[in-house]
């Protein structure tokens, strides 16, 4: 078995959770998703981000709007909508619960 596999799988788990947790905090542009998810070593591509933003906006979790910019083509900023609020809090009662579950089955020897 290839842990680096299985590493990547548990992060691709909760990519979602974690891109939905942060447009939850304010709209946002794509590229300071990929950013600060790079930066939490979620390691993720713009390959693998827009396929998932187009699931969340089909899914009605999120929306975006075009905003022109002065230094090239207009920009895709997205938000959260009231439904994705709702999936996010059922997401993060679900995160809570496995963090828990976990810490106590690894913290026994």
């Amino acid at each position: 078995m290839n842990v680096a596999n299985t590493q990547i799988q548990m992060r691709k788990g909760l990519l979602e959770f974690c891109v939905l947790h942060i447009i939850s905090r304010g709209e946002v542009y794509t590229s300071d998703l990929i950013e600060e998810l790079t930066q939490a070593q979620m390691i993720v591509v713009e390959g693998t981000l827009y396929p998932l933003l187009n699931r969340l906006k089909s899914a009605s979790l999120v929306e975006y709007r075009w905003v022109e910019s002065e230094s090239g083509p207009p920009r895709k900023y997205y938000s959260i909508t009231e439904e994705g609020k709702a999936f996010l809090a059922t997401l993060s009662n679900t995160w809570d619960s496995l963090v828990n579950s976990t810490l106590l089955i690894t913290s026994k020897n």
